[in-house]
């Protein structure tokens, strides 16, 4: 006897509530295998095989090649004999191998910072490409506040329309009902009790003032109510879906919600000089979840970046000798493998830039020093922006790590990033200069607190040893979380890296981890304070 069975999306692993469907790869009416692909579909992180939980016959395909589904929808209808065992487990693998699991690295014991409050342990993904942490996808989950009745407490409906400013987003306030502003997008939202002071914390009531956000109008999603840092971004993500109107005939503001089809509200209308349409893109997968982040991370995470000019002509000449000598056992090793090396070499000394800010639901915060490198590596793909890493990066020998560098770079670009290396980054590099500039001000990925730019490497006149001469020079740039990094701090690990870099023996005097000592300053004082202000400090 026959029986229909339901499959649904499953959660890949990834902390992710979507993915689009790329291509099925089969029909209904075909018959499948246990663990046969019958679909590719794309995550905000990477392309991903789908295999059949069961073996049976097709009997409908529920979405379209392009279109996004949500983790739960159904997928496929299978018509299976009833014999057939259900598969063990709520999910299959993924191409074949077990579901990945996505954690932090238990054992490594990630040092919490004395006397700072305290997290508890939670992966940080990667944010770009990165993808946004499963407890904040969306909107945050808020809790009704209602009386008894069920009817908010000294709040009408009817209210008289209120008028609120975003000094952060447009030059004009929108009008609107008191039941619909800007922390609702569907349906009434419960709103504090008026003469009740919102709860929240100072900073996330300075976050909302500066964008604009009345908070009194946020409801939180914390413990017993509190206003986090991601309800008033979240505030300020429903707003953008406000579109402003022409005033009518008794000169009121009228605001309605936003829709796809509509070029105007998208900003897409016909150029008025040739009546050709723009291409519209839609933003899906990697671009999307990189957007998030990058909004996530700027907004959250206090940005300072300070620059480095290096000479780096000896570990150029270093790279030419490397390249046929048999200790670098045919890897291909470059000035970007070079500084990956010298950032691991310089951490130890500077343990609060392989850190992670984690803000708690009672609005305490706690850093978190990770005891291992997992070292991030940026690299753009025909999808859009990805941050896989290579983990325990400090104990790879510089051929292993430029080989780790070379294999994650390949595979990212083919989409076929594995979902564990997409998650638990601790520290990122970006290397702008493959793209012919200079010198960039990296954002940081989301749970990090340092990220390394890395711009390419000029030929140009440069003072070596008392004479003008040309020189190989690079500039880096490290951007960092001031909440977790101190400007000297920051300032003063660039300075070390940049010293390995200038000198690459130097690595051969590489402090083992809690040891202290720097690469920077042969003459005390001297080196660092000259090249800090070669680069100065922003932000």
């Amino acid at each position: 006897m026959m029986t229909m069975r339901e499959f649904r999306l499953p959660d890949l692993g990834e902390g992710l509530t979507e993915s689009d469907i790329v291509s099925w790869h089969v029909h209904a009416g075909d018959h499948v295998e246990l663990n046969q692909v019958i679909a590719e579909v794309e995550t905000a992180k990477a392309l991903v095989d789908l295999p059949s939980p069961y073996a049976g016959v097709i009997a409908s395909l529920h979405a379209e090649e392009g279109q996004t589904v949500t983790v739960g929808d159904p997928l496929v209808t299978f018509e299976i004999d009833d014999d057939t065992p259900a598969p063990q487990g709520a999910e299959p693998g993924v191409a074949g191998h077990p579901k990945p699991t996505v954690a932090s690295n238990p054992g490594l014991g990630d040092e919490r910072v004395p006397g700072e409050p305290g997290v508890a342990d939670e992966p940080e993904p990667n944010l770009v490409g990165y993808g946004a942490r499963p407890d904040r996808v969306g909107r945050p989950t808020r809790r009704p506040r209602r009386s008894a009745g069920g009817a908010e407490p000294g709040v009408s409906r009817h209210d008289a329309p209120a008028v609120a400013a975003n000094p952060g987003f447009g030059s004009e306030p929108v009008t609107r009902n008191a039941g619909f502003d800007a922390a609702t997008s569907t349906g009434a939202r419960g709103r504090t009790v008026r003469g009740e002071r919102p709860r929240s914390t100072p900073p996330v009531r300075a976050l909302a003032k500066k964008l604009g956000v009345r908070i009194d109008r946020v409801e939180g999603s914390g413990a017993d109510g509190l206003i986090t840092r991601e309800d008033v971004l979240a505030a300020v993500s429903c707003h953008r879906d406000v579109v402003r109107q022409p005033r009518d005939v008794h000169g009121t503001l009228a605001a309605t919600a936003a829709t796809p089809s509509s070029p105007a509200s998208a900003g897409a209308g016909p150029d008025a000089r040739t009546g050709l349409e723009p291409e519209v893109v839609p933003v899906r997968g990697v671009r999307k979840h990189t957007a998030a982040a990058m909004v996530s991370s700027a907004f959250t995470a206090p940005h300072a970046t300070v620059f480095l000019t290096v000479d780096v002509t000896r570990s150029v000449e270093l790279l030419e000798r490397l390249r046929t000598h048999r200790l670098a056992r045919g890897a291909r090793i470059t000035v970007l493998a070079l500084a990956a090396r010298a950032l691991c070499l310089a951490l130890p000394r500077h343990p609060a830039l392989n850190s992670a800010w984690h803000d708690l639901p009672d609005g305490s915060a706690e850093i978190a020093r990770h005891r291992r490198v997992h070292l991030g590596i940026a690299v753009a793909t025909d999808r859009g922006l990805v941050v896989p890493h290579v983990p325990d990066a400090q104990d790879l020998d510089l051929p292993d790590l430029a080989a780790a560098l070379s294999e994650l770079t390949v595979t990212a670009r083919d989409g076929r990033t594995t979902p564990e290396r997409l998650t638990g980054g601790t520290i990122s590099i970006t290397n702008v200069g493959v793209f012919g500039v200079d010198a960039g001000t990296p954002i940081l990925v989301p749970g990090e607190a340092a990220i390394l730019g890395l711009g390419a490497v000029r030929r140009r006149p440069w003072e070596h040893d008392g004479e003008v001469a040309l020189r190989d020079v690079v500039t880096l740039s490290l951007s960092f979380d001031h909440r977790v990094v101190d400007g000297e701090q920051g300032a003063r690990f660039l300075a070390d890296l940049g010293a390995l870099l200038e000198d690459p023996a130097l690595a051969l005097l590489a402090p083992t981890s809690g040891r202290t000592g720097g690469f920077a300053s042969p003459e005390p004082g001297r080196d660092v304070q000259t090249r800090v202000r070669q680069g100065g400090v922003t932000g």
